[in-house]
């Protein structure tokens, strides 16, 4: 490994920045780029709804499952060895998943283009840390944070773009010039490791933690299609999931070298930290698979107006990330995170308010305060979770800090999909209860629209409307469940010790 004091005396730090946020962008981008397109990859590979989503779920597993091998990889192969094989692993992956013939090839190429790219967002992390002083840290983690937060907020408009101008291969395509770019500053800048130590590794902890993992996923994917609890297939894969834990955990707590060093929970900021970014991981990514349906479906926006309408979150990102790179050395970073925890809690109360008969206003308006909230924090996490933590340890603190991430999102996404179909469901029962031939006659509003439940047509149309207002008083529900989780974290910030920056 490289001493930290010879990563910032050297000369071209400025391309090894560049062209690590290249590869930030490029792997961050691609675990939202494919939402709005995933439509048409559906209807391209004759696939259902369940089985399209796997295009997504499958890239999330396969890093979740990877990112903490990376502080491993790291330290035996040589930092620059590891990111520089990343990032071809996942252009090559990239490639494939555009030529992709059949969902399940399309599946597997997922698989290897987030197993192989999962280096690449920690490592970049940990080199940034690296050439930088201390004093420098916020700004530095406001420039990662800008990649690694922006990109998948900008993903779903460029994804849109793409696949309507072109077609859904381009969301995978578009990586291609970007990891070349990225791969040539790298061999040209970043100076080889050195000091490496093979340590021995733990293929018992790892296929533990991986086990528990990816029986996890699968829980969650499939429990809504199963019925959840009631399904053997769904028990089964629970149990394995909590047993794979716990002995992950038993193991690294008794092992004399575990996969994952217990030093690392040991530091209190660093743990905190943790519980916040499992809390950006569910608000940032639930908030971005939830977006693209109602706007589609629910509001018939064209695919690129969708994508169009939720980019300026990315704006508030960039703005609230900037900013706060220059606060965090003269202020006390819990207090920014309190303000950005507040931020985006509003964010999510502007959109309890949102209706079918809204123009495009609130969903711009509420996506900048959540951005610039969720930038806030994000910027003083990177900074105040790892100013504490030994150099040593910093290549698998990245990486298990974005493994919680992930996490945060699987869970997110998986829990606030099944209460939007569950309540969506509730909600049409409810509301169908109350409407009645006698009630749509004397309607105004249901005569103008020509609305009858004399005729199939009529029926059909009132089914529609019943089905509209459930859902989104059904999405209203998931953003208050989310704000009211937002408020509930903020007395934890308490638990930070403050240090100096």
């Amino acid at each position: 490994m490289t001493d930290g004091a010879d990563f910032a005396a050297i000369p071209n730090r400025g391309l090894i920045t560049v062209s690590v946020m290249l590869a930030t962008v490029m792997y961050a981008l691609d675990s939202t780029i494919a939402n709005v397109a995933l439509p048409h990859i559906q209807s391209s590979m004759a696939a259902t709804q369940d089985q399209a989503v796997w295009v997504l779920t499958s890239y999330i597993v396969a890093a979740a499952v990877m990112y903490p091998l990376t502080g491993w990889l790291a330290n035996a192969f040589g930092r620059r060895e590891v990111f520089l094989v990343s990032i071809s692993v996942f252009v090559a992956a990239s490639a494939l998943c555009g030529i992709a013939t059949s969902l399940n090839q399309l599946v597997l190429f997922r698989i290897i283009q987030g197993a192989g790219g999962a280096a690449l967002v920690p490592l970049s992390q940990a080199i940034l840390l690296e050439i930088n002083a201390p004093k420098d840290y916020g700004r530095a983690m406001s420039v990662w944070g800008i990649g690694a937060t922006l990109a998948p907020v900008l993903g779903p408009a460029l994804g849109g773009w793409l696949t309507d101008n072109y077609s859904w291969r381009w969301v995978f395509y578009i990586n291609l010039p970007i990891g070349l770019i990225a791969f040539a500053g790298l061999f040209l800048s970043l100076p080889a490791s050195r000091n490496l130590h093979a340590a021995r590794f733990d293929f018992f902890g790892f296929a533990a933690l991986s086990l528990a993992i990816a029986a996890f996923q699968l829980m969650l994917d499939r429990g809504q299609l199963l019925d959840w609890f009631s399904s053997t297939e769904i028990m089964s894969e629970a149990t394995v999931a909590a047993f794979c834990f716990y002995v992950f955990v038993i193991h690294m707590l008794s092992s004399n070298a575990p996969f994952v060093s217990p030093a690392l929970f040991r530091d209190r900021n660093f743990a905190t930290a943790n519980l916040f970014l499992f809390l950006i991981g569910i608000v940032l990514f639930a908030t971005l698979a939830l977006l693209p349906p109602l706007l589609q479906n629910k509001m018939h926006y064209p695919v690129v107006l969708a994508g169009l309408v939720i980019a300026p979150r990315g704006v508030g990102t960039i703005l609230g990330m900037l900013l706060v790179g220059r606060l965090v050395p003269r202020f006390d970073a819990r207090l920014i995170m309190v303000a950005g925890l507040g931020l985006t809690a509003y964010s999510l109360w502007l959109m309890t308010h949102y209706s079918l008969l809204m123009d495009s206003g609130p969903v711009i308006i509420a996506g900048l305060f959540q951005g610039a909230g969720i930038g806030a924090v994000n910027v003083c996490l990177s900074a105040v979770g790892f100013i504490t933590l030994p150099a040593a340890l910093r290549n698998e603190g990245t990486a298990i800090s974005n493994l919680i991430r992930n996490i945060g999102a699987a869970i997110g996404i998986s829990v606030l999909v099944f209460l939007l179909t569950r309540n969506s469901q509730r909600l049409h029962a409810s509301l169908g209860e109350h409407i009645t031939a006698y009630n749509i006659a004397g309607n105004p509003a249901a005569a103008a629209a020509h609305m009858t439940a004399a005729t199939t047509k009529g029926l059909m149309m009132l089914d529609n409307m019943i089905s509209d207002q459930s859902a989104m008083i059904a999405y209203i529900d998931d953003f208050r469940l989310m704000m009211v989780l937002t408020l509930l974290t903020i007395p934890f910030i308490l638990l930070f010790r403050r240090a100096k920056l």
